[in-house]
């Protein structure tokens, strides 16, 4: 049985990313050892995210690289005051904070290692969304 699942990033800096994501997710710091930081959400250890330093031994030779061409989404009740907190903190996005039609509310900002981090909303989906995945489900069945 499954426990939890989460990412943990190889990052150059440790410590500039635990400073980012506890402050912009408010996350709260449940390890740490130098090379590798644990960070959980308050009240809720199964949403979390861990660093490990690039180059750790502990990480198999070709894969102790910070991670290219990946995003990690965030869920969160009030993307509108995450954004706020984020722009206060001085953190610039990449994506500014937009409604799209698949359902999500949602901005997107670079952490100190280049990964995209989505903090996203869940809105209702557009009626045009919804026909589109309607007709793609009747041609892919």
């Amino acid at each position: 049985m499954i426990s939890s699942v989460f990412p943990v990033l190889c990052v150059d800096d440790v410590d500039a990313c635990r400073e980012f994501y506890m402050q912009v997710l408010e996350l709260e710091l449940v390890f740490e050892c130098g090379w590798y930081t644990s960070l959980v959400a308050p009240g809720d250890r199964d949403n979390q995210v861990a660093f490990v330093e690039a180059g750790h031994p502990s990480v198999p030779d070709g894969f102790n690289a910070p991670a290219r061409g990946m995003l990690v989404t965030v869920a969160v009740d009030d993307v509108d005051s995450v954004h706020d907190r984020a722009i206060a903190a001085g953190h610039q996005p990449v994506l500014e904070l937009c409604e799209e039609g698949f359902g999500q509310r949602h901005f997107m900002l670079q952490d100190p290692a280049g990964t995209l981090l989505d903090l996203i909303q869940w809105i209702p989906p557009s009626r045009e969304f919804l026909r589109e995945v309607a007709q793609w489900r009747r041609a892919n069945r």
